[in-house]
C-alpha cells in the first residue's frame, strides 16, 4: 500500500532543488551557512539527510525570485531575516519592490515595510502570488512523478 506525500512529511532535497529551481550545492551551501536551515530534519553526519517544509520550500523560491531580480544574496539574506523576524503578512498577497540596494515589501492591505531600510528608485516588482502558485505546481508534478513510480516497482516485484 502506498502511503502518498503530505505536507509534513516534507520534501527531500532533490525535490526542494527540482521546485526552486537550483543545484543541490546551492542548498546545501545555504544550509550550512545558515540561510535556511531545514525545519524537519537537519543533516547530522554522512548519510543523513535534510527534509524541508513546505515554508521553508517557499523562502527559498523567494530567496531565488531576489538573487534573479539582481539581488545580491548577502542583501537576500538581509530581505529573508527581515521577513522572518518582522513580518506576519501572507506571502502570497504581497509584492516585493526591489530598488538598487533596498526592498520593501507591499502587503495587499497596502501596507509597505522597509525590509533594509531607505528605498530610492523601484526597478522591480515580484508578486509573491506567483512564487506560491509555482510552487504548488512543483509539488504536484513530485507527487505525480511518486505515484507513478511506486506502481512500477511493484510490478517489477511481483515479475
Amino acid at each position: 500500500m502506498q502511503e502518498s506525500m503530505t505536507i509534513t512529511d516534507g520534501f527531500s532535497g532533490p525535490q526542494v532543488c527540482a521546485l526552486v529551481g537550483i543545484t543541490y550545492r546551492q542548498l546545501d551551501y545555504w544550509a550550512r551557512t545558515g540561510l535556511l536551515v531545514p525545519t524537519i530534519a537537519v543533516a547530522k553526519g554522512s548519510g543523513s539527510k535534510r527534509r524541508y517544509s513546505y515554508h521553508d520550500v517557499l523562502e527559498l523560491k523567494v530567496i531565488k525570485n531576489l538573487l534573479d531580480a539582481g539581488v545580491s544574496l548577502q542583501r537576500a539574506r538581509q530581505a529573508v531575516e527581515c521577513l522572518r523576524a518582522n513580518l506576519g503578512a501572507d506571502l502570497a498577497a504581497a509584492s516585493l519592490i526591489l530598488s538598487g540596494s533596498d526592498s520593501v515589501l507591499a502587503t495587499s492591505n497596502g501596507e509597505i515595510v522597509d525590509l533594509l531600510a531607505g528605498g530610492q528608485g523601484v526597478f522591480n516588482v515580484v508578486p509573491m502570488a506567483g512564487v506560491v502558485s509555482e510552487l504548488e505546481e512543483g509539488i504536484v508534478a513530485i507527487r505525480t512523478e511518486s505515484a507513478d513510480v511506486v506502481p512500477a516497482r511493484r510490478i517489477a516485484r511481483s515479475a
